[in-house]
C-alpha cells in the first residue's frame, strides 16, 4: 500500500515594497524555490498606493498590525524609511512574531538587528526576528575572501566597487535614462536621484542634495563586510579589505575589481582553483571575461580575468560581477527557507 503523500504546508509572505525593482526579483526568486511560498505584496510606503503590476494598475493595501499576525514572515523591499518604520513597529509589538526580513538595510541601526547572509555562512533560527539582509557588495567580497583567506596567506586586499543605478530604485534607473536621453537630444536632464550627471561619467561623490550619500553606502559596505568576515570562523579585521565605492552609468549588475597580496607567491591557476564553488563561477581563459550584463538573473558571482600583478610577484588582480538585485533575494530566500524548519 502506498503511503500517503505529505502535505508541505505553505510559507506565507508579506512583501512591503512589491511594486519595487528588488520586490519583483523577490516574489520572482521565492516563486521558483523548491519551498512553497504564498506571497502578498503591501506598499512600501505604509500607506496605501497604486503600483502597475503586469501593464495594470493595481491598489496596494498598507500591512496592518491584524493582518500581519497571520504570516510567516514580513519581507522589506520598499523604498521608504516611513514604511520600514511601520513594519519594524508591527513586528516588534507582536514580539518577532512574524520576523521581519530587512532587504534595503533601513532598520540596521535597530537594536534587534542582525545582519546575515545565509550565501555565506548556514542561516539558524537563533538569529533574532530583525534579519537585515547584507548588502550585495558586501556579500560579493564575502564569497571570495572567506575561500581564499588561508590560501597561501592572504595579506592585503583592496576593491574598488562599481555601483549600478538599480541599487537606488526603479526611480535612479529611470533618472539614468533620461539622463542619456536628454543629453543626445541637448536637453535639460533629471537630478533627483544623483543631483548631477551620471551618464557617460563616473562618479566618486553624488551632488550635494541626492537623498542618498554614495559615501553612506560605501560605509554600509565596509560594515556589513566586516560582519561577515568576522562571523566566518578562522577570517578576522585583518583580511578586511579597502573599499572604494564608484557609482557607474550602468543600469544594473555590480563589478568590482579586486587585488590580493599573499604572503607567498600564487599562481592564477591556484587562484581560480581555489575559488571554484557553487557560489562562484569562475571564468578562466578559455571563456569570456565576466561582465554585469552576462550576471544578469545569475545566482552567486561570476569571477574572471585573474591575473598576476606585473609588479608584485605575490599580487593578483580579478574581475567579479553580480546581480545585485538577485544575491539580495537568493539570501532572503534561504532566510525565509530556514522558517520552516529548525536549524540542525
Amino acid at each position: 500500500m502506498a503511503k500517503p503523500e505529505l502535505k508541505i504546508k505553505p510559507i506565507n509572505v508579506a512583501l512591503i515594497g512589491g511594486e519595487t525593482l528588488l520586490g519583483r526579483e523577490l516574489q520572482d526568486v521565492l516563486q521558483k524555490s523548491a519551498e512553497k511560498t504564498v506571497i502578498t505584496g503591501y506598499a512600501s510606503t505604509g500607506e496605501g498606493n497604486f503600483a502597475e503590476q503586469e501593464g495594470e494598475a493595481i491598489y496596494l493595501a498598507p500591512l496592518e498590525a491584524k493582518a500581519a499576525a497571520g504570516y510567516d514572515a514580513i519581507l522589506l523591499a520598499g523604498l521608504t524609511h516611513e514604511g520600514a518604520l511601520k513594519s519594524y513597529e508591527i513586528a516588534k509589538a507582536a514580539k518577532g512574531r512574524p520576523p521581519l526580513i530587512d532587504c534595503v538595510g533601513y532598520l540596521e541601526s535597530q537594536p534587534e538587528a542582525r545582519i546575515s547572509s545565509p550565501l555565506i555562512a548556514e542561516s539558524g533560527r537563533d538569529a533574532g526576528w530583525l534579519r537585515i539582509v547584507a548588502h550585495p557588495a558586501a556579500t560579493a567580497m564575502a564569497l571570495v575572501l572567506t575561500r581564499l583567506a588561508n590560501h597561501a596567506g592572504l595579506k592585503m586586499t583592496i576593491a574598488h566597487v562599481f555601483e549600478p543605478a538599480s541599487e537606488r530604485g526603479k526611480p535612479a534607473v529611470s533618472e539614468l535614462h533620461q539622463q542619456t536621453t536628454s543629453l543626445l537630444a541637448f536637453k535639460k536632464i533629471e537630478k533627483k536621484i544623483f543631483d548631477t550627471q551620471l551618464t557617460f561619467n563616473l562618479l566618486s561623490q553624488y551632488g550635494e542634495d541626492a537623498p542618498v550619500k554614495l559615501s553612506a553606502v560605501e560605509q554600509r559596505i565596509e560594515r556589513h563586510l566586516a560582519t561577515l568576515l568576522d562571523k566566518h570562523a578562522g577570517i578576522g579585521p585583518s583580511h578586511m579589505p579597502s573599499v572604494r565605492l564608484i557609482q557607474a552609468p550602468v543600469f544594473h549588475g555590480y563589478s568590482i575589481s579586486l587585488w590580493l597580496e599573499f604572503e607567498n607567491m600564487t599562481s592564477a591557476a591556484e587562484i581560480a582553483g581555489a575559488l571554484a564553488s557553487d557560489r562562484i563561477d569562475v571564468r578562466g581563459e578559455e571563456h569570456e571575461p565576466p561582465e554585469a550584463v552576462g550576471a544578469a538573473g545569475h545566482s552567486g558571482i561570476i569571477a574572471g580575468d585573474i591575473r598576476s600583478d606585473r609588479n608584485n610577484s605575490r599580487a593578483v588582480w580579478m574581475w567579479i560581477t553580480g546581480d545585485n538585485l538577485r544575491l539580495t533575494s537568493d539570501a532572503a530566500a534561504e532566510i525565509v527557507g530556514s522558517l520552516r524548519c529548525p536549524a540542525k
